[in-house]
Order: C-alpha cells, then sequence, then structure tokens
C-alpha cells in the first residue's frame, strides 16, 4: 500500500481552496491535513503540520505565495510546494524556482496534472503547467530583460515586502505596526524607502503596483 501524502491547501477565495481539497480527498492515497487563506497562515500551518507538499497561491493577504514560499523552504525543508495560480509572470516562475519548488501550474490545469504535480514532487522532481514550460523555453531562445516593476521589486528588502504587500492591501500605518510587532516609525521608514526604490509618489500607485505584478488581489 502506498503512502499518504498530507497535503496542505492554501487559498483566499474559499470555492477555490474548498474545490481543490474534495479533488485531492478523493484520492485514496492523498490527505488533506489543513487549509489556510493568507500567507503567515500558511507558514504557521507548514511549521506545526509538517506536510508532505503545500499547494498556495500567490496573490494572497498578509503575506503574497513567493514571500511564504521563501520561508517555508527555511523552515520546514522536507516539504514540497507547488504553486497554483492564475499568472504567469516570467519573474515568478524564475524566482519561484530558484526558491526551490516543485512545480508551478496555472489555474486552468486538470485535476489529474495537479495529481500529477503532487506524485511528481514526492520524486523529487519538478512538474510545469506546459504554458509555464513553453515560456522558460521561449526565455532561454530568447532572453529579455523582465518586467520593469519585477525588477524594482527585487530591489526590496524581505521586511520591505511584507510592509509594501500590507499597504497594498489597506491596512493603516498602525495596524500594520501591530502586525509585525514594530514601531510607528519603523513601518513609516519602511514606507518611505519602498517608494523611493519603486519611484512611487503616492499609495494609490503603490496599490496598482501590486495589482500589476499580481501581489494583491484586485478585488481585495
Amino acid at each position: 500500500m502506498s503512502k499518504t501524502i498530507n497535503i496542505l491547501v492554501a487559498d483566499d477565495h474559499t470555492i477555490v481552496r474548498q474545490g481543490l481539497a474534495r479533488l485531492l480527498e478523493e484520492q485514496p492515497d492523498l490527505k488533506v491535513v489543513g487549509e489556510a487563506t493568507n500567507g503567515q497562515t500558511t507558514i504557521k500551518k507548514a511549521e506545526q503540520l509538517k506536510p508532505d507538499v503545500v499547494i498556495m497561491d500567490i496573490a494572497m493577504p498578509r503575506m503574497n505565495g513567493i514571500e511564504a514560499a521563501k520561508r517555508i523552504r527555511k523552515i520546514a525543508p522536507k516539504t514540497k510546494i507547488l504553486i497554483l495560480s492564475m499568472y504567469s509572470h516570467e519573474y515568478y516562475i524564475h524566482e519561484l524556482l530558484e526558491t526551490g519548488v516543485s512545480g508551478y501550474l496555472l489555474k486552468d490545469a486538470s485535476g489529474r496534472d495537479i495529481i500529477n504535480a503532487i506524485h511528481a514532487a514526492m520524486k523529487d522532481e519538478t512538474f510545469l503547467s506546459p504554458g509555464i514550460s513553453k515560456k522558460l523555453v521561449d526565455r532561454y531562445l530568447s532572453p529579455k530583460k523582465g518586467l520593469p516593476q519585477a525588477e524594482l521589486y527585487k530591489s526590496l528588502s524581505n521586511r520591505e515586502r511584507e510592509v509594501f504587500q500590507l499597504i497594498a492591501e489597506g491596512h493603516a500605518t498602525r495596524q500594520i505596526a501591530d502586525m509585525l510587532c514594530v514601531s510607528i516609525s519603523t513601518v513609516k521608514s519602511h514606507r518611505a524607502k519602498i517608494m523611493e526604490k519603486l519611484s512611487i509618489a503616492n499609495p494609490v500607485k503603490l496599490v496598482h503596483f501590486a495589482i500589476q505584478l499580481g501581489l494583491v488581489d484586485p478585488e481585495l
């Protein structure tokens, strides 16, 4: 009998998360041991549950999937990470593959693809949606500079990325300070550095920047 694969599913859209959990539970060797609705909760549950696989979206509140993946790789190095996203930006694909994720699938992937990706991850293989594979091949054959926004975003430190996301989600300075357990003046300092590095003049443009990168859901 094959070993049961324990899975944590993370997506802030209830229908997507629950639908994926039902799909996985129908497989005899797959078990959903937890669900999460934001990046910070995903990290906590990954640390607590030590699942074999985490399947998560990129555009999640409190902390996006890119930053969450980096944290999970540190606290639960044996846990495999699969990204299931609407976005196919080359920037995400490259940064996440460098981080060590085991697969990147688009949300129009079939249920069979997702199940195959899980089994591939458990064999230390990488699974990519066909559309993602094509982008990587095209990039290799004709290398070009990435999105200007993505290049600027890469210049932010990990803490600045956290503050950037929370500002983009509309949290007030005091709320952000409380969430991150830092002083208000520290948040203001981070905000000033973020806007300088991203060449952004006001918070409204910062929100637009985050939406363009797909780090914040425009429906939030």
